[in-house]
């Protein structure tokens, strides 16, 4: 699919793929971002170059539908449900990853959060040895749910949740009491519909996110032990039909869930398959 524009941010190494990261100025500062990132910077991907990372985040942000007319204009006085399952292009959403998966370069679609909509620029991602992937429903879709190899639940108390979205919504030039109408209105009741029952499916559990630094050393050691080749061999059961593999919670409350989908190739049965 060609763009209009496009952000070519990186480029396949020796080898194997490496990734462009979605453009900050659009991310969401969401409590499961905030865990990707913090995991970010102990792997230490913030000081490689961007062609040379082994670790990519993608948000599932940026995957909203492009809105009609009248659906922007609901959106742009805060009427419109952005925290709906149907927000979001699955089906973009999902051949997306599975291309990611199977080792191809993909381009992905940039949202801009200030006139919601999906602008004309894309974003390369080349394919890399770990993938996390973030959002508030990444679990809810199950052919989307069924690619992660691990999922991690993030879980922040409510009013950490409001405040933080109060200060991101006003950066973005909107007024408190819009911000507040939309989260009593669709945010909150959407987070106990959707989002809440989703918890279930994570195999971790991160209280207090960022904050809780034991759970993210934890996942970091993790990935650090795929990069390096420790672990032989790394897969869901589900994904060769044996059952699922076993929750366990860090010790201790919830803003979305952030998933780590990841697994090194070579760990994995087809080896141009980058988890």
């Amino acid at each position: 699919r060609a763009a209009p524009r496009q952000r070519a941010e990186g480029g396949p190494g020796p080898g194997r793929g490496r990734v462009a990261v979605p453009p900050p100025r659009l991310s969401p500062r969401a409590a499961q971002s905030t865990v990707c990132e913090k995991i970010m910077e102990l792997l230490g991907q913030n000081e490689v170059e961007q062609r040379q990372r082994k670790v990519l985040i993608l948000s599932q942000d940026s995957f909203y539908k492009v809105l009609t007319a009248e659906q922007q204009a609901k959106a742009l006085k805060g009427q419109y449900n952005f925290d709906h399952p149907d927000a979001f292009d699955n089906d973009l959403m999902h051949s997306t990853l599975k291309n990611i998966v199977e080792g191809k370069t993909v381009e992905v679609p940039t949202y801009d959060f200030v006139t919601h909509s999906r602008l004309a620029e894309t974003t390369v991602v080349y394919p890399a040895d770990v993938v996390l992937f973030e959002g508030i429903l990444v679990f809810y879709n199950q052919d989307i749910r069924d690619m992660f190899h691990l999922r991690l639940f993030v879980d922040t108390d409510s009013d950490v949740r409001l405040s933080r979205r109060v200060l991101r919504d006003m950066k973005r030039g909107r007024d408190l009491e819009q911000i507040l109408t939309q989260y009593t209105t669709f945010v909150k009741p959407a987070f106990e519909e959707f989002c809440l029952p989703t918890k279930k499916y994570a195999d971790v559990i991160i209280p207090r996110g960022v904050d809780n630094m034991v759970a993210i050393n934890l996942i970091v050691q993790h990935i650090q032990d795929i990069l390096n080749g420790d672990i032989c061999k790394w897969q869901r059961g589900a994904l060769n039909g044996h059952g699922r593999t076993y929750k366990r919670p860090f010790p201790e409350q919830a803003e979305g869930g952030a998933v780590l989908a990841a697994g090194k190739r070579s760990h994995l049965e087809s080896s141009s398959r980058p988890h």
